[in-house]
């Protein structure tokens, strides 16, 4: 499907709304983790480039349609102008007579409207608070990856009013994340995390290479399935059920489970811990990370593969002493001559943590909407801006 493209698109000296996803930490007023503004910042520059005045949309937690002041975007603002080290103005609303002749009057080029959850018709897809949003500028830009599979007012409803197109990240994200689609072979992906809900996804992995390595909570519901006893590690029944389904559909050359643990008797980050075989693990014990063993297996379904796909920390990576199966495959990747992808919220955030994203070829910054796009299921936000191109070619 085509898309316009900002590169080609006559947008010079346009007024344009710019959707970004600054939904980031914020402490006493500071921003803890700059990294998805940081992501948004070449579509800036280029807008700026071209003369442009942006108009940055964003939201921030979930106040679920109520104005809650801890959850203004005032301290994103401020972060925003010292990594581009010019001013950003912060707008009090986001739609209304005054905001639009502020917008209009103003002689800045990148104003930023308040957190638009504040609104309840945002997160309703409401076609009126989209065209109130809309007629703040003269062209739409999506550059927020990470809301793409939202049926949102600033994601979907907004692009049946302006010619759309999509940014740089969004553009960078489609161009790997349909590398692992579509990837080179040996192709292995990393699986790990809390949960099996990724029905989907698992099927698309299954699909598409030729190893997948499962770690985290996610590889108990398969060690159940097949009768293994796990302790009081974490997995719920309706994980074991989509389990005992893969497994019987797919072969289990193709999923590596881990071979042995590191386990304690309490969940917690001082708890006393030794490595058992992946068959010993006692009822009164908890499987907290990878082992040494599976670490080495790992790296070797690893080290030839062409395509690496990865989804989730193997272990309780919030504990130093639980950490290590997480970071020895993360720094491995690094080792590698391949296309390295990871995504997922708590992906991010492990390689993040242990500065880890330079051994990658992309770090998404979609959360959810990296493994909706994965799984191929709706992704309204990329659809809308291909139903627009329809809309506004000629």
């Amino acid at each position: 499907m085509k898309r316009f493209i900002l590169a080609t698109f006559p947008i010079r000296s346009k007024t344009v709304f710019l959707r970004v996803d600054y939904n980031v930490p914020i402490k006493d007023g500071i921003v803890l983790d700059n990294h998805k503004i940081i992501a948004s910042l070449p579509t800036i520059n280029f807008l700026l480039g071209n003369n442009c005045k942006i108009i940055l949309a964003t939201h921030l937690g979930k106040p679920a349609g109520n104005v809650v002041p801890e959850l203004r975007v005032d301290p994103i603002a401020k972060e925003l102008s010292l990594l581009l080290k010019r001013k950003v103005i912060k707008l009090n609303d986001c739609i209304g007579a005054e905001i639009k002749e502020r917008i209009d009057n103003s002689k800045a080029k990148i104003l930023m409207l308040e957190n638009l959850r504040f609104y309840k018709d945002e997160e309703q897809n409401s076609p009126a608070f989209a065209h109130s949003l809309a007629d703040l500028a003269n062209v739409y830009v999506n550059d927020a990856f990470a809301v793409c599979h939202r049926k949102h007012a600033s994601v979907e409803a907004i692009t049946h009013f302006l010619p759309s197109l999509p940014g740089l990240l969004i553009e960078k994200e489609i161009f790997f994340l349909n590398k692992a689609l579509k990837p080179k072979k040996p192709a292995v992906w990393i699986m790990g995390g809390a949960k099996l809900n990724k029905v989907d996804l698992i099927k698309q992995a299954l699909k598409k290479a030729d190893n997948i390595l499962i770690g985290g909570a996610l590889c108990f519901a398969f060690m159940k399935a097949k009768g293994i006893k796990v302790g009081m590690s974490k997995v719920d029944s309706n994980s074991v059920k989509i389990a005992q389904k893969v497994l019987r559909k797919w072969s289990a050359d193709k999923i590596i489970l881990p071979i042995d643990f590191m386990i304690a008797e309490k969940l917690s980050p001082s708890a006393e811990s030794k490595i058992v075989r992946y068959n010993k693990i006692g009822p009164q014990q908890i499987a907290l990370d990878i082992g040494p063993q599976t670490i080495a297996l790992f790296k070797k379904k690893l080290t030839n593969s062409k395509t690496i796909i990865w989804n989730g920390p193997l272990g309780y990576f919030e504990w130093a002493k639980f950490a290590q199966g997480t970071k020895e495959i993360g720094r491995h990747l690094g080792k590698i001559k391949a296309i390295k992808i990871a995504g997922g919220g708590e992906t991010a955030e492990a390689i993040h943590k242990f500065h880890l994203a330079h051994n990658l070829t992309h770090l998404s910054t979609g959360g959810g909407a990296t493994l909706t796009y994965l799984a191929k299921q709706e992704m309204p936000g990329i659809d809308a801006l291909e139903n627009n191109y329809k809309k506004y070619k000629n």
